[in-house]
């Protein structure tokens, strides 16, 4: 095979493992989203079966992490990757780890719904919780979007939306604490409340993370511990 034939090959090569690689982590986010979907569904509608089930699947998000972690080790052996190749399969490690956290979260509102669903349970079918789990699942769904198509803008709605769902976790935290102190028979169940309320607290900022990571992935710089005003300045 001649030298400039080689390296065609070579090249195509190295892009089908580039944008398999992009196709892996969509589809650990498409998991993990309805991983997080139906354990939402498990706490509003009382399924302890369904609890169970979303807490014993997270072995399958685990293993796509495990996966999809050696592919990128791989790839930075085998082809010493430079420039915007590199800050791919960087934020291609956090996105993961992000994802496989988002699991372990979910796993935990699987359990709590399960728990739940042994217990009286309110008029409103944990309506703060349902807003919750879908304000986060939407972040979610965004952040994986952003990253699919490189979409800055999209990133930083993501971003911003993180002190929304903030607010949402203290006022259910608020809440919870007023009816413990009203009925101290409710504290059992108001602590898995506020238990699930956290999980979806940190799944919105896991979601965030994967935002931020678009943004470094794109434009080559880390808008962590900065304020949102400034992530788009230009550049000097």
């Amino acid at each position: 095979m001649e030298a400039s034939h080689l390296t065609d090959h070579i090249s195509r090569r190295y892009n089908k493992d580039i944008e398999d690689l992009r196709n892996s982590v969509m589809t650990m986010g498409g998991l993990v989203e309805d991983q997080l979907s139906r354990a939402i569904a498990a706490i509003v509608s009382g399924d302890s079966e369904l609890g169970l089930k979303v807490a014993s699947d997270d072995y399958k998000v685990n293993n796509l992490e495990v996966n999809i972690d050696e592919e990128c080790s791989r790839i930075l052996a085998t082809r010493s990757p430079a420039a915007s190749d590199l800050r791919l399969i960087v934020a291609i490690i956090k996105t993961i780890t992000d994802l496989e956290r988002i699991g372990d979260e979910a796993e935990k509102i699987g359990y709590l719904a399960s728990q739940l669903a042994a217990m009286d349970r309110p008029s409103d079918s944990y309506r703060e919780l349902k807003y919750l789990g879908n304000h986060v699942s939407q972040m979610l769904r965004a952040a994986m979007n952003a990253f699919a198509r490189l979409d800055v803008e999209a990133s930083l709605e993501v971003v911003k939306e993180d002190d929304r769902v903030d607010e949402e976790y203290d006022a259910i935290t608020r809440q919870c604490i007023t009816f413990m102190m009203e009925d101290p028979r409710s504290i059992r169940r108001f602590m898995n409340v506020t238990w699930a309320a956290r999980s979806l607290e940190r799944i919105g900022d896991h979601a965030k993370n994967i935002g931020e990571y678009v943004i470094y992935m794109v434009q080559g710089r880390d808008i962590r511990h900065t304020e949102t005003s400034d992530h788009f300045e230009s550049p000097a």
